[in-house]
Formats: C-alpha cells, structure tokens, sequence
C-alpha cells in the first residue's frame, strides 16, 4: 500500500475532509474569498438550490458579499456524512437557517453535497451543489456540527 493509499483509507483523510467542511461554512460566515478560493479546484462549479450552474470566478464573486448576519441571524451546519471512494470525497450536511427580513423571520434548511478531489497531496473542491430540505425531511438537532448566531459561531471547532 502506497502512502497515498493508505492515507485515503485513513481516519486522518475524513479528519481533514471535516476540517475543509467547517472551513468551508467559516468561509461563507466571514465572506473570506481568498480562504476559499484556496480550497476551490480550477474547474470548480456551483450548482444552486434552484439548478443553476455557475463557474468558479462567479461563485467566488457571490462569496465576497454572501453572508450579511443582520439578514442571516442563525445557521447551522447538521447531519454530516464523509464518504470517500478512492481519490474522490463526498462532503454531505444540512444547514439549518434563519433569515430575518422586514421585520420577519424565515427558517429553513438546504442540503448540500461538496464533491472533493484528492490532487497534489490536498484536497480541492471540484463542485458545490445545495438542494432544499423538504418539509418532514429535516435532520435533528441531535445531529448539530456548529452554530452561528449573527455571524458568531457558538458551537462547533
């Protein structure tokens, strides 16, 4: 067995995959595009809640702007799944939100699926895709990875 083999098989490789997840969700909280343009491999794509695709230089665009904790009061990242097969990793998780707009609040939740590239010893994020949660499909809060309340993470490493 290959170093690289053998660390793909390790529990250090889902470690780090959960380390990427939580700088990902960090990234997104402090609008931090230089962070997570250093995570995003080359040909990069996003797929949005609504089907949308778009490319990388986009995606990190929205990135630098995405986040606003006066209208995002809470959010959460949930129900985490690490799956890797070979040098390919699946990073799946739910986020739970609430946004507060005109003096009203809506909550809901989106999952996601970060398909991840193990290359030139690191890994790189090679497509982003959100799907929304539907009503009766929600995880629980049993299931919380981190917390962010205004911006401000509470829960979570």
């Amino acid at each position: 067995m290959t170093e690289r083999s053998a660390y793909l098989a390790s529990p250090a490789a889902i470690d780090d995959l959960r380390m990427l997840n939580a700088r990902f969700i960090e990234n997104f909280i402090t609008n931090d595009v230089a962070s997570h343009d250093a995570i995003l491999h080359p040909q990069f794509m996003g797929i949005q809640s609504r089907g949308a695709r778009i490319d990388r230089e986009s995606y990190l665009r929205g990135r630098a702007t995405g986040f606003d904790p006066e209208v995002v009061v809470y959010w959460d990242t949930r129900d985490e799944l690490i799956t890797i097969i070979g040098d390919v990793a699946l990073v799946r998780a739910t986020n739970k939100h609430v946004f507060r707009k005109g003096g009203s609040e809506e909550t809901g939740m989106t999952t996601y699926t970060d398909t991840y590239l193990f290359q030139d010893d690191r890994w790189l994020c090679i497509q982003a895709q959100i799907t929304p949660v539907a009503s009766g499909c929600e995880p629980g809060d049993h299931t919380i990875v981190s917390v962010y309340i205004k911006g401000v993470r509470t829960v979570g490493p």
